[in-house]
């Protein structure tokens, strides 16, 4: 199911000019309704179209107020309940709330296998010095065409 905000929870990435949600959706679907003329609340975000969202959810993870949420299908979660995460630098964790708002559940999951910033993706390769380096074969990523 699709995700909605929480208007009483966000706060717009406080004033920012994209929100965390905005900057994450693969579809921009995440917009800010600066004035409140399109959802009646000013400086929140909001989901513009619905029915398009793809439930990847990165909106619902990223959001740093927790004031994006979603209704998962009756076949994954009990019917009426809601969830949100808490992400943090090695793990989220999903909270599921049940309808009858007092049956919670929490399931933490890592999300890493390695230090936060750790990585050094550029290590061990080659940065083109021009734009012809990037059309060479092989360039960075391919095995070398022998000439």
């Amino acid at each position: 199911m699709p995700t909605f905000v929480r208007t009483e929870k966000c706060d717009g990435c406080k004033g920012q000019d994209k929100t965390a949600c905005m900057y994450i959706c693969p579809h921009n679907l995440m917009k800010l309704d600066k004035d409140g003329s399109e959802t009646g609340h000013a400086m929140k975000a909001f989901n513009q179209e619905p029915e398009q969202c793809w439930e990847c959810y990165n909106c619902v993870k990223i959001c740093p107020q927790q004031a994006i949420e979603v209704r998962h299908y009756a076949d994954i979660m009990p019917l009426g309940s809601s969830t949100f995460p808490l992400r943090g630098t090695d793990n989220i964790m999903w909270t599921i709330k049940f309808r009858d708002q007092k049956t919670i559940k929490r399931f933490k999951f890592p999300i890493r296998t390695t230090p936060e910033g750790s990585i050094e993706c550029f290590k061990g390769k080659t940065l083109p010095s021009d734009l012809a380096d990037l059309k060479k074969s092989g360039f960075y990523t391919g095995p070398a065409r022998k000439e």
